[in-house]
């Protein structure tokens, strides 16, 4: 039987906690926006961390350029999380932009359309 919480579960979660401080305190690249870490799936193996990411505030275009920034600062954020992570080996980080809270907005948006609709008459 699977554990509930695994080790894969638990250093996901405690590698999304570590970025987001990473994120606020130590990277200071006047090319990213306002990046929220939503998600962290870590391979089974430990080897490679896939990180969803959102972006307020920004077109398409800003939002890839974030992503492609944060790829770009890759190693620099693994060094960082190395020192904060007991870990003997860092994953490599992949950034992924997570366009899932723009998906939900637009259902919203679409649903309010239904419930009120625009008098044309």
């Amino acid at each position: 039987m699977a554990k509930e919480f695994g080790r894969n579960a638990r250093v996901s979660s405690q590698m999304q906690k570590e970025l987001s401080l990473i994120l606020q305190r130590d990277i200071d690249d006047p090319r990213l926006g306002f990046v929220t870490i939503n998600e962290v799936e870590v391979s089974k193996d430990l080897a490679v961390a896939k990180i969803y990411v959102t972006v307020l505030n920004a077109d398409a275009q800003g939002k890839k350029t974030n992503v492609k920034c944060l790829n770009e600062l890759a190693p620099v954020i693994r060094h960082q999380l190395a020192k904060r992570m007991r870990l003997r080996h860092i994953s490599e980080l992949r950034f992924y932009y997570d366009d899932s809270f723009d998906n939900g907005m637009r259902v919203a948006e679409l649903l309010s359309d239904i419930e009120h609709p625009h008098d044309d008459g």
